[in-house]
């Protein structure tokens, strides 16, 4: 439903039952452009990256998408790696519908070992003069719920949600 206020901008009335919109008009509400605060911000190849946290879209899809759930459907993971398959599911006028997602994230990192102080720091060679490496965790986050995060968020952008955001 949409209401016009006293300055006459279109202010959107969300559902007050599961079910009851249809689901254009459930992607038509999680499709509009988010308000700046909404957004976060990380660097991504030294550029800005702007993106949904997965508590912001949690929150947009309780007010526009009442009775939303959320499932792991399939995690994997490589020696350096970890998978998660994720599914949204909607239910509106036209009954239940979903959306799948994956999501993945770095197990460790491969660092190499230096030696020496500055400025006559160098890297460890092996006998075959390789740099030495070992392995390291990642310092951000868990890896399984970043990679869920991340599926999260790619399948309600599935349904629409901060969808422009991955045009920029």
């Amino acid at each position: 439903m949409v209401a016009t206020t006293q300055n006459g901008s279109e202010k959107l009335s969300p559902p007050s039952t599961i079910g009851e919109w249809s689901l254009s008009q459930i992607i038509a509400a999680l499709s509009r452009p988010l308000p700046n605060s909404m957004l976060e911000t990380r660097s991504q190849g030294g550029k800005p990256i702007e993106y949904i946290s997965w508590h912001t879209a949690s929150k947009i899809l309780d007010k526009y998408a009442p009775g939303w759930t959320w499932a792991i459907m399939k995690i994997e993971t490589t020696s350096d790696r970890i998978f998660i398959v994720g599914r949204l599911s909607i239910t509106c006028a036209e009954g239940l519908v979903y959306r799948e997602a994956t999501g993945t994230e770095r197990l460790k990192d491969e660092k190499e070992i230096w030696i020496g102080e500055k400025p006559n720091r160098r890297p460890l060679r092996d006998e075959h003069d390789r740099p030495v490496t070992e392995l390291k965790e990642l310092a951000y986050g868990d890896p399984s719920s970043n990679a869920e995060s991340m599926a999260f968020r790619r399948a309600a952008a599935k349904f629409g949600l901060g969808l422009y955001l991955y045009d920029r």
